[in-house]
Parts: C-alpha cells; sequence; structure tokens
C-alpha cells in the first residue's frame, strides 16, 4: 500500500506529470528542465527527487551533468504500469503538447554558457 500511495503523490503535481512527460521524449538535465518549465533549480530538483523516490525516474553522472531519465518500472509495479499509461495521457492537452514541441530548441551546452 505505502508503495502505492508513493507512486501516486509523486503523480498528484502538474510539474511533476509535465517533467515524465519530456522524460518519455528524451534523457535530459536539471538546467534543461528548469528553462523548459520556467522553474527555479533548486525547485526541479526537488520534484526529481520525489520522482526518483518513487521509482519514477532515474539518473546517472555524465561528467558535469546529471542525466534524468524514465525509470524501467523495475522497482515498482505501479510505477511500471503508470508510466506506461502515461505515455498515451494527455497526448491532446495544448500546454503538454507545447512544451514537447518546444524541447528541441532546448540545448544544455547553451544554458550552461548563459549561466
Amino acid at each position: 500500500m505505502d508503495e502505492f500511495v508513493r507512486v501516486m503523490k509523486a503523480l498528484s503535481d502538474p510539474n511533476r506529470v509535465k517533467l515524465l512527460k519530456m522524460l518519455q521524449e528524451r534523457m535530459m538535465c536539471v538546467c534543461e528542465l528548469h528553462v523548459a518549465l520556467r522553474l527555479a533549480q533548486p525547485t526541479v530538483s526537488k520534484h526529481l527527487k520525489i520522482l526518483e523516490e518513487a521509482g519514477l525516474v532515474c539518473r546517472e553522472k555524465d561528467g558535469l551533468w546529471v542525466n534524468y531519465t524514465i525509470a524501467d518500472g523495475g522497482r515498482s509495479p505501479y510505477a511500471a504500469s503508470l508510466l506506461g499509461q502515461l505515455r498515451h495521457w494527455l497526448s491532446e492537452d495544448a500546454e503538454v503538447r507545447l512544451l514537447l514541441e518546444n524541447l528541441d530548441s532546448i540545448c544544455r551546452e547553451d544554458i550552461c554558457r548563459q549561466e
């Protein structure tokens, strides 16, 4: 029961759902996600931590960056099931569609040069 509630709570925030939708498209680092969502980097990091604790995302260190990807669902059957369904959900949502369309213009190297 606790695992199910943790996954559901992780999905209860619209920004965390948006993070998952973006990560379903491609691997991204915190700086890219913070630019895409227009949220402070610490806020994005907190959201990612909640998603990671729920077994929904994984992170991998790559030099200067920490890359985030969608988890394979091996840690939690609830996470695996919801991630599979999430791929089909919200595809017609205007806000999500715009967010995903703008991903191609977000480049970590450009972001790091500006900061």
